[in-house]
């Protein structure tokens, strides 16, 4: 079966029952993310291979691991803990069995559904999200989540606490990531759209047979709003021959040192790899939908749409960019 045959079956049964939900809290217009940000989750739909879909990069478990995730139905999973982030953002932490992992193929999402809450059509209101915890954790399965004051699912997932019951259906397909495919990629996020980023970062750095270079433009409207900063200045200590990240504010006081303002051509082409490498490059993009049409041109549903705006302009082709 063909990858994009497989993928398409496999969203279509991941999604059967379940209706996108997408009208999360818009923020203020602003120079930058402000004007971003309207929308964005910890959202991104990835490869899947788990359970014979797609031939994407597969993960070799540490020891004997099972997934207790199943694409065609939502399972129970139980709150182990909660730990915020900043002061809309936290990490929902959700135990998983001895002897369980979640294997999610990277990089890949699940549906979180809240059953108590339903769309104009009387469905279930669900969203994807993409989790941050390696592929191969025995026992944890982790989330980084902002909550919006005007979206039902992410203020839902805020008002759990320990004990409670998250359910989730996946994993969704995407792109199929494969080590040392290519030389250099850049990784252009915003806001709380990272997560699909963070996790093609942590699974491919973390191999020792890694040669694949990575650049990381992260912008946000302040610096405390810098989702997972400690994680990725980790990652450039101990891999400083592979990883890069820059760092960009949409309001940076006088002791901001990086980029302000928008993540612009000169800011890509300095940081970057031109499109001149042909398939040894590959900019994979992520977050609020103003940021990506500005950048890449807009998505069309859950298809990739044309490409436009900033990197088309810059000499990169349709197939040099991935809109997560």
């Amino acid at each position: 079966m063909s990858f994009i045959r497989a993928a398409t079956l496999a969203r279509s049964v991941a999604t059967s029952s379940c209706r996108r939900y997408s009208t999360e809290a818009g923020a203020k217009k602003s120079s930058n993310l402000g004007f971003y940000l309207g929308g964005a989750g910890l959202v991104g739909l990835g490869t899947y291979v788990y359970m014979g879909f797609g031939k994407g990069e597969a993960v070799t478990a540490k020891k004997d691991l099972k997934s207790p995730l199943d694409p065609s139905k939502f399972i129970d999973l139980k709150l182990k803990k909660v730990e915020p982030c900043n002061h809309n953002t936290s990490k929902f932490v959700l135990e998983l069995e001895k002897g369980e992992a979640s294997l999610l193929p990277i990089a890949s999402c699940v549906y979180i559904e809240t059953p108590d809450f339903k769309d104009d059509k009387g469905q279930p209101m669900c969203r994807p999200y993409t989790p941050i915890s390696a592929s191969d954790l025995e026992g944890e399965l982790t989330f980084i989540i902002k909550k919006y004051e005007t979206g039902v699912v992410s203020k839902h997932i805020h008002s759990l606490k320990a004990g409670d019951i998250l359910r989730i259906k996946g994993p969704l397909p995407k792109w199929p990531w494969k080590m040392n495919e290519l030389e250099e990629v850049g990784l252009i996020g915003g806001g709380s759209g990272i997560a699909p980023l963070y996790q093609i970062l942590q699974h491919a750095l973390a191999d020792k047979t890694n040669k694949t270079k990575f650049k990381l433009l992260y912008a946000n409207v302040t610096e405390q709003d810098i989702i997972l900063r400690e994680e990725f200045d980790a990652m450039k200590k101990k891999y400083p021959e592979t990883f890069d990240v820059v760092y960009v504010l949409d309001k940076g006081d006088t002791n901001w040192k990086g980029p302000t303002g928008y993540i612009s051509a000169d800011l890509i082409k300095q940081h970057v790899a031109p499109s001149s490498l042909g398939e040894k490059v590959k900019v994979f993009i992520c977050g609020p939908p103003g940021q990506v049409a500005s950048i890449a041109g807009a998505k069309k549903g859950r298809e990739q749409g044309e490409l436009n705006g900033v990197l088309k302009e810059l000499g990169y082709t349709k197939d040099q960019v991935y809109k997560l």
